[in-house]
């Protein structure tokens, strides 16, 4: 039976409505619940939707139309690109991705001058007398009760006018079923307005049977007018504050965006100079970029040569040397000389646009620690309208009937309850998060990554590249001595026969070879029936020579006899020794070292202050690995390895138990990192489409491994934090408001307080988050000094 083949589409959407976390499981469940639907990540505070799904059996429209069923909006993000489209095509400008917090923010201070303008009256109003404030004789007479009652009514008509939303999403959600915070706020509102109205007519009543002293006494028990303008306007105080908190959740990012120039000197073909909008830049046009100026997009150098600061994108701080030729990136900063380059990548198929996409989908996409929250707001405002009731029933049973004390308890704890801390608890954490690590060059595909990276316990690294510069060198030329000791040929005669041997392979060993030539000025001689024996170097024929180079491994096959203390020696100075042979005879050895990164020793120090077990895994020999590892102090090696081998090393080291992290440079080592719980590309630069890796560590510097793993570390303790704040606050809070503790202690909560500590609640979430802005790790400076651990080597069998 064949299999039906899945066209699978990933879509981010906008989605407008959603106010808390209940908001944002409805939205959830609606689309779950479509065929053809596979996943599903809803992000409150971003106020956008990722879905995979599958193209034949649903679309966008039917997405969005599921979402509006739910009583909420949403709309398709179209992202264009430009690649391949041609030099005359242009992307479109990066969007901010604040720019619609901070308009919500300017929305929600009109709303709050409105709110706070009308409430000093009302509030004056309604409770002077209780704090003994003087009246104005039209207010204060008994039987003028009635002129109270009115203007707190048309003090609070505008403020109820401004707040609307409150209302007519909160009954929105309630006809749909699926009730949320707006909900809880417009219940409690609703019912002390009403009561207000009911209270009033009874004035009225009692005014028109001619007794202005029981209608005083009904005003003075039975008016909540200013209690539901305060409500609405402490609400609106947090809403505020807490949308102004969040619009700087993505300041990482805003500061990336802003480096950008937005204007460029372009170059005609005539060699004229014009001064354009950044966003009008077209592929294949020459840009010219003067000592201080940021570079608007990404290219190739064509003329001239500079020092360009690409710490932005990097977190590079030395400035890189950029000649004919090399690439160029968007927000990068021209530091020395004038040059012109080509234009590759515009607008939002830039290096930064990449980054910055990188960094949204990483907040699209939900933590498994998310999902408690999710399951609790999924019955939280259900379960809290609910209480209030009972909390009403109960209070009316034990008062006797007295409708002021049982509404002033089953509002309370309408407006107290609080889910909007349940649901920012992990999406600001991982916003700050993940742009904290963008800005130290360490980028983060997922929040899943970010959460499981902070559980690992060991960490696989490879050899070259990542605890090594990845550029080997020449270090030793020593041809080979004949039985009279005389030389089998001389330095700069294996060096041409190296030459000749390497100059067909693509391998690192190669290239130090092929480099030390050029410096000698030797031109590599053209050889024939080349083959290249992977894991053990090369054989070609020379004329009538048969000719080889390779490690001891490929001279045993060849028959050719080896030297091996002198091969010893080499390794145990960190060296690898290549063999070169001419007819089954050694004619030589050339030695050639991958200098340690100055940084290695030091980050594998910070990752045992962590507590996390190291292991290099290399295709180089025992001795030499050992000498390495001697270097860094890295505690157990693996030597031997072939490439297409590290995987299955990985999937062993992960059957020991815990959770592994593979760090690798992404090309080879690309199956092992798709193994490991957590694989991370290590000098990636400004290529962020590392395919396998779920971190890219834009840097070359394996100390962004620790960092890495602290600051995942950070970020998963403060949502523990906030996830514990906000069950513990509603735990308290909702029983307080209750009047569980009046029997007791005699303590009863009024709607007014109920509704500031509701929004306290969601502010001290998001300050608790933003502290992440200032994130520093703790064991990287003390780490250098320490004594590297002893070695445990392990030989892997080659195949």
């Amino acid at each position: 039976m064949l299999r039906k083949e899945l066209h699978m589409a990933h879509q981010t959407f906008d989605v407008r409505g959603m106010t808390c976390a209940a908001c944002q499981a409805h939205v959830d469940r609606a689309v779950g619940n479509l065929k053809g639907v596979s996943n599903v990540a809803v992000n409150l505070l971003a106020g956008s939707m990722a879905v995979d799904y599958d193209e034949d059996a649903v679309d966008a429209d039917a997405i969005c139309a599921a979402v509006d069923r739910a009583g909420y909006a949403a709309s398709p993000v179209e992202v264009g690109s430009n690649a391949g489209t041609g030099a005359s095509a242009a992307a479109p400008r990066l969007e901010s991705p604040t720019k619609k917090l901070e308009a919500q923010a300017r929305a929600m201070r009109g709303r709050l001058i409105v709110s706070i303008a009308f409430l000093i009256p009302l509030f004056y109003l309604g409770m002077g007398h209780m704090l003994g404030w003087p009246l104005p004789a039209f207010f204060g007479a008994p039987e003028n009760i009635m002129n109270v009652a009115l203007t707190e009514l048309l003090l609070l008509a505008p403020i109820v006018y401004v707040n609307d939303s409150y209302f007519i999403s909160g009954f929105k959600s309630l006809i749909h079923g699926a009730p949320t915070m707006d909900a809880l706020i417009a219940i409690g509102s609703a019912a002390s307005i009403g009561w207000s109205i009911v209270g009033i007519y009874r004035i009225a009543a009692a005014l028109t049977a001619g007794d202005p002293h029981a209608a005083h006494m009904v005003g003075m028990d039975n008016l909540y007018l200013e209690s539901a303008g305060t409500i609405l306007a402490l609400v609106t105080v947090g809403k505020y504050m807490e949308t102004r908190s969040k619009s700087k959740t993505g300041g990482a990012i805003e500061r990336l965006i802003d480096l950008a120039p937005k204007t460029a000197t372009v170059v005609g073909e005539d060699g004229a100079q014009t001064t354009v909008n950044a966003d009008d830049i077209q592929l294949g046009q020459t840009i010219l970029v003067r000592p201080g100026e940021a570079i608007p997009v990404d290219g190739v150098v064509l003329e001239g040569s500079s020092a360009v600061d690409e710490s932005a994108l990097t977190g590079e701080s030395m400035p890189i040397e950029k000649r004919i030729g090399d690439t160029v990136s968007a927000a990068t900063v021209n530091r020395t000389g004038s040059f012109t380059f080509r234009a590759t990548r515009v607008g939002a198929d830039t290096d930064l646009a990449r980054i910055i996409r990188l960094v949204e989908d990483a907040n699209a996409t939900k933590a498994p620690i998310a999902r408690l929250a999710d399951k609790v707001a999924g019955v939280f405002v259900p379960a809290v309208l609910a209480i209030a009731a009972v909390t009403f029933v109960v209070w009316l049973i034990a008062t006797g009937g007295n409708v002021n004390e049982a509404l002033t308890s089953a509002v309370a704890v309408v407006v107290i309850s609080c889910p909007c801390a349940l649901g920012l608890a992990t999406p600001v954490a991982i916003m700050v998060g993940t742009g904290r690590g963008a800005e130290m060059g360490i980028l983060f595909k997922s929040a899943e990554v970010l959460e499981t990276l902070h559980g690992v316990r060991a960490v696989v690294l490879d050899k070259t590249g990542t605890i090594t510069a990845g550029k080997p060198t020449v270090t030793d030329v020593m041809p080979a001595r004949r039985a009279d000791g005389s030389p089998a040929m001389s330095e700069k005669a294996l060096m041409k026969l190296a030459a000749a041997l390497e100059r067909g392979s693509e391998h690192p060993l190669a290239e130090a070879i092929m480099a030390r030539a050029e410096e000698l000025g030797i031109v590599a001689r053209t050889v024939q029936d080349f083959a290249a024996i992977p894991g053990r170097g090369v054989t070609a024929r020379e004329g009538t020579n048969a000719i080889a180079a390779g490690n001891a491994a490929l001279m045993d096959e060849l028959g050719v006899a080896v030297d091996r203390a002198a091969l010893d020696e080499l390794a145990r100075a960190g060296k690898t020794p290549l063999l070169f042979a001419k007819n089954g005879e050694l004619v030589g050895i050339i030695a050639v070292a991958d200098d340690v990164k100055a940084t290695s020793a030091a980050a594998i120090a910070a990752l045992g202050k962590l507590g996390i077990r190291t292991i290099m895994l290399t295709g180089d020999n025992e001795t030499t690995a050992r000498a390495i590892a001697a270097k860094v102090g890295v505690s157990e090696v693996i030597a031997g390895v072939m490439p297409a081998d590290k995987e299955r090393v990985v999937r062993e080291l992960q059957g020991d138990g815990g959770t592994v992290a593979m760090v690798g440079d992404g090309i080879n080592d690309s199956p092992a990192l798709a193994r490991a719980d957590v694989g991370l590309t290590i000098g990636a630069g400004a290529d962020v489409a590392k395919e396998g890796a779920d971190v890219i560590l834009m840097k070359s510097d394996l100390m962004d491994v620790p960092r890495a793993i602290e600051l995942s570390r950070a970020v998963i303790r403060n949502i523990k934090q906030d996830l514990f704040w906000a069950l513990f606050y509603n735990a308290l809070g909702i029983p307080l408001a209750a009047g569980v503790f009046y029997p007791l202690l005699g303590w009863q909560l009024s709607p007014v307080f109920g509704a500031a500590a509701m929004s306290l609640s969601s502010l001290c979430v998001v300050g608790n988050a933003l502290r992440l802005r200032t994130f520093q790790p703790r064991h990287i400076d003390q780490s250098s000094q320490s004594v590297p651990a002893p070695i445990e080597t392990k030989r892997e069998e080659q195949p």
